[in-house]
């Protein structure tokens, strides 16, 4: 993600470890030296990665009622029988790995839910390859409860992330209103570059979607979100969508109620709405303000250069490539890849 790879090493040192040191190594799970199945079975294993604020897994699914039931039976081997194989597994709940590995399969994607960017975009629930998702899920579900149920409890989720989306789309539309009429402070062209090594593209502009020379650059060209170094109207746009809809998604879909609705999910988006509006009406009421009186503000320094921001990839960029964005530099960039794997694997 942009808001990573464009910082120093040391800032992103969490990063780096799951997506990088740990991705796709057999040992992660498996525990170097050790590599014994009966810990890969156990829902901790997941933990060291599937974490955090913008990827809520292991704190949906251990507050969440599965989880409960883990925590309160893991350690009774009859009914957490770790020796066998996941396929011959018959728990008295769910792990992670019963349902995002179904069998054993390791491609834990085949069994993860239908929302495109971790619940932050919404998906076709009509298309072909959701419709197969969906059932494969209801699959799992159906070891312990109806298919009906399991249906529900999507149809619940898609509800969830309707009005999530809701939200967000007002939020957006405050900070978007801010920068189309020129009072947001700083401005695109205000800050130091981007990841890229462009510092004239709104940072919420991202593709197709928000397309338009309103938004800085020039058609076709992309914006990254920021979580540093722009203005608090965009930051909290940033975690709302990034951090509260996910927490919304990632609770329904591991039956956490208190992680959708109170632990910063529905519940935060509501109070990032209200600061977004708020912080709009006091930029627009200073802009009237200083035209009326007559003020031309000039951008502080500080959004251009700092000892930090220098360290930052768009800057080192420009000044090593003047002329050139990191697209120039790595023209065919797998690592910035944005491709599916086959429909017929996910």
């Amino acid at each position: 993600c942009a808001w990573s790879i464009e910082r120093p090493p040391g800032d992103t040192a969490g990063c780096t470890f799951c997506h990088t040191s740990s991705e796709e190594r057999c040992s992660t799970c498996h525990q170097r030296h050790q590599f014994d199945p009966k810990v890969a079975r156990r829902s901790e294993q997941c933990k060291t990665c599937h974490w955090g604020k913008d990827h809520r897994d292991w704190e949906a699914y251990d507050i969440g009622l599965h989880g409960t039931v883990y925590q309160v039976n893991k350690w009774d081997p009859k009914q957490f029988d770790w020796n066998k194989k996941l396929a011959d597994a018959d728990y008295v709940g769910p792990t992670c790995q019963y349902c995002h590995m179904r069998g054993g399969h390791h491609n834990a994607q085949r069994f993860s839910t239908v929302y495109t960017s971790m619940g932050m975009s919404m998906a076709d629930r009509g298309a072909p390859i959701w419709k197969e998702k969906r059932d494969r899920w209801v699959s799992v579900c159906d070891d312990c409860h109806s298919p009906r149920f399991a249906r529900e409890q999507l149809q619940a989720l898609d509800e969830a992330c309707k009005d999530a989306s809701l939200k967000y789309r007002e939020t957006f539309k405050v900070a978007e209103d801010l920068i189309k009429d020129g009072v947001s402070d700083p401005m695109p062209k205000d800050l130091c570059p981007d990841f890229s090594g462009q510092n004239h593209i709104w940072s919420l502009k991202i593709g197709a979607y928000h397309d338009g020379e309103a938004y800085g650059g020039k058609t076709g060209e992309s914006g990254e979100f920021r979580m540093s170094n722009c203005t608090d109207v965009e930051r909290l746009c940033f975690e709302s969508v990034g951090y509260f809809q996910t927490y919304i998604m990632k609770g329904m879909a591991h039956g956490s109620w208190n992680d959708a609705t109170y632990s910063d999910g529905s519940f935060g988006m509501d109070r990032w709405l209200v600061n977004v509006k708020q912080d709009a009406s006091q930029a627009r009421r200073l802009a009237a303000i200083e035209k009326k009186v007559g003020i031309t503000w000039v951008p502080e320094s500080f959004w251009k250069t700092g000892e930090w921001l220098d360290q930052l990839t768009g800057p080192y960029i420009v000044k090593n490539h003047p002329g050139k964005t990191i697209f120039d530099l790595c023209p065919d960039p797998g690592w910035l890849d944005t491709h599916h794997a086959p429909a017929e694997e996910v």
